[in-house]
C-alpha cells in the first residue's frame, strides 16, 4: 500500500510558528503561511486511526484548481503549490465568520426546518418545501468561527450590531460569496453535478479582502448528481450525493458516531485503500481530469524539499 502523510514536523528557517488541524499542518511566517494537506482524515469531528494515501494531495489539489478558475472573481491567498499536498500563500487575518451559501434545502438548513424553524440566520424559508428541493434563490447563512467548540448560526444583522465585522466589508463579502457560488454551480454543472451548498473563509492582508482556504471540495461542500435529480424529488427519494458521506455511512454501520464511549471501528487495509480509491473518483468526477498520484517513496523528503526550495527563492 502507498505511503500516507500522518503528520509532518519539519522546521524551516523564519518559521514562526506551527499549527496542527484536523487535517491541514500549518507552519506560520511573517507574512505566509505553508500548509501542508496531510491524508489525515476526520469524521464526527474525530480524527480517525489511519490516513488515507493521497487524500491530501486531493483536496490540495481540487482547491488549488478551483481558486485559480475563480481568481478572475476574487483575489485568493494562494501564491503557490509547489508540491501535490502543499500551498503556500499570504498570511491573512481571517473574518471571524464563514460565509456559507445555499442553494437548496439541504443538510442543516433541512434539519432545521424540518424542526419547525421558518427563518435560518435571519432569512426567511417559504412553506411547504421538500428536503433537498432547490430554493428560489441561494441564501447566505453566515455561521461564527469559534476558537472553540462548534460554530454557530449567526444573523446578518449580529454581525454588524457586534461588529464582527464592518458594513462596508460585510457587503464586500456577500457580493464575493454570490459570485464564487454561482461559478461553483455552472463548473458543476459542466461535469453533471449540482453544487448544493458550500463555505467560504475570508481574511484581510494589509486593507485588501482575500478569499482563503480551501474551495469546492467535498469536505467544504456538498454536490449532488444532477441526472436524477428531479426524479429522486418527485418521487421523494435521497439525493445521490458526491461528498464524504460514505466514510460517515461506514463507521455508522459499525457503531461509531463520534459519541462518547463508542470506540473508532478497525481500520484495515481494505477500507483504507477503498476510502482512498473514493478519495481519486471523487477528484476525477469534479475536475473532469485524470488523477497522477504522486511519488509516495519517500513523501516527507519530497515535501520538505519543495517547501524549502519555494522558500529560498
Amino acid at each position: 500500500m502507498p505511503k500516507a502523510i500522518k503528520e509532518t514536523q519539519f522546521n524551516f528557517p523564519g518559521q514562526q510558528g506551527f499549527y496542527k488541524g484536523k487535517v491541514r499542518d500549518v507552519y506560520i511566517f511573517e507574512k505566509e503561511l505553508v500548509v501542508v494537506a496531510s491524508d489525515r482524515i476526520s469524521a464526527f469531528d474525530v480524527v480517525l486511526p489511519r490516513a488515507i494515501p493521497f487524500k491530501g494531495q486531493v483536496l490540495n489539489q481540487i482547491a488549488a484548481k478551483f481558486l485559480e478558475s475563480t481568481s478572475d472573481l476574487v483575489p485568493n491567498w494562494v501564491s503557490s503549490v509547489p508540491d501535490p499536498n502543499v500551498t503556500i500563500g499570504k498570511k491573512c487575518e481571517p473574518f471571524k465568520v464563514e460565509m456559507v451559501i445555499r442553494g437548496y434545502l439541504a443538510g442543516h438548513a433541512a434539519r432545521e426546518y424540518k424542526a419547525g424553524k421558518r427563518s435560518l440566520c435571519g432569512v426567511a424559508l417559504a412553506e411547504g418545501l421538500k428536503e433537498n428541493d432547490k430554493l428560489p434563490e441561494p441564501i447566505i447563512t453566515p455561521t461564527t468561527k469559534a476558537d472553540e467548540g462548534h460554530d454557530e448560526d449567526i444573523s446578518r444583522e449580529d454581525i454588524l450590531a457586534k461588529g464582527i465585522v464592518s458594513e462596508s466589508d460585510y457587503v464586500q463579502l456577500e457580493s464575493y460569496t454570490r459570485a464564487l457560488f454561482q461559478r461553483g454551480q455552472e463548473m458543476a454543472a459542466e461535469k453533471g453535478l449540482i453544487l448544493v451548498d458550500t463555505k467560504y473563509e475570508f481574511g484581510k492582508f494589509g486593507e485588501k479582502i482575500y478569499l482563503i482556504d480551501e474551495i469546492h471540495t467535498p469536505d467544504s461542500s456538498r454536490y449532488f448528481y444532477a441526472d436524477k435529480y428531479e426524479e429522486n424529488q418527485a418521487q421523494g427519494l435521497p439525493q445521490k450525493q458526491l461528498s464524504k458521506e460514505f466514510v460517515r455511512q461506514w463507521l455508522i454501520s459499525n457503531g461509531f458516531q463520534g459519541k462518547e464511549g463508542q470506540q473508532v471501528p478497525e481500520m484495515d487495509d481494505e477500507i483504507v485503500e477503498s476510502i482512498s480509491d473514493r478519495y481519486i473518483e471523487l477528484f476525477e468526477k469534479i475536475t473532469g481530469e485524470k488523477f497522477i498520484k504522486a511519488d509516495t517513496t519517500n513523501i516527507q523528503e519530497r515535501i520538505e524539499k519543495s517547501i524549502l526550495a519555494e522558500l529560498n527563492q
